[in-house]
């Protein structure tokens, strides 16, 4: 070979190094981004499973298994006190009015968890005059009043200060208008001894 031809073929082996050189680089440099990438994207936000409402429930309905669907909702964000399983709704009374899309929550529904920890007991109340339900909410503070069934024109307080937690809608079961309030044990046996022997109403009291 001559000295010609070794320059030559020194001058193509260089070129090529430097192609491969400059592939290599542009690998590593892919591999540097898509490692980077992978470090800096964000895991897949964790879900919470929660009981919603399929449609718009007046309060003292009756839940159904129609009435409810199981959703998921990134994890932080499902409420306190969330259901989760059908079997823990099914078949009990909504403590108010429920939006459709709603979160049903232990608070949501007539029962225990309606009362926070404490002496107070969860009383029904059935008041004479149906329509004094329409002028209750839950979390009013009501007296609750006594009349006696001869017409005498006087009428005496059984219980004050209760507050509502709920005000059911129950159709037509029984005559008046039902309250569920938080009594002290004391105070539920005089109401409960008020309701046999007279008329009961409410006043309510300013917030």
């Amino acid at each position: 070979m001559t000295a010609p031809q070794a320059r030559g073929r020194f001058r193509a082996l260089l070129r090529a190094a430097s192609r491969h050189r400059v592939l290599l680089a542009a690998g590593l440099a892919a591999g540097s981004v898509a490692t980077g990438l992978s470090v800096v994207a964000p895991d897949a936000p964790r879900s919470a499973g929660v009981l919603t409402v399929t449609r718009d429930l007046p309060a003292g309905t009756a839940v159904t298994s129609a009435d409810v669907r199981a959703t998921s909702v990134p994890a932080g964000l499902q409420p306190a006190g969330a259901l989760r399983d059908p079997g823990q709704a099914v078949g009990r009374l909504v403590a108010g009015p429920v939006r459709r899309g709603e979160a049903l929550t232990d608070v949501r529904l007539l029962g225990a968890a309606l009362l926070p920890p404490g002496s107070e007991v969860a009383l029904p109340v059935r008041l004479a005059e149906p329509a004094t339900a329409a002028l209750v909410v839950a979390g009013d503070r009501v007296d609750v009043l006594s009349a006696s069934p001869d017409g005498a024109a006087t009428a005496d307080v059984v219980a004050a200060g209760l507050r509502v937690l709920a005000v059911p809608d129950v159709g037509g079961a029984g005559d008046g208008a039902l309250l569920v309030v938080a009594a002290s044990r004391p105070a539920a046996g005089r109401l409960a001894a008020a309701a046999v022997t007279g008329s009961l109403s409410v006043v309510v009291l300013g917030r």
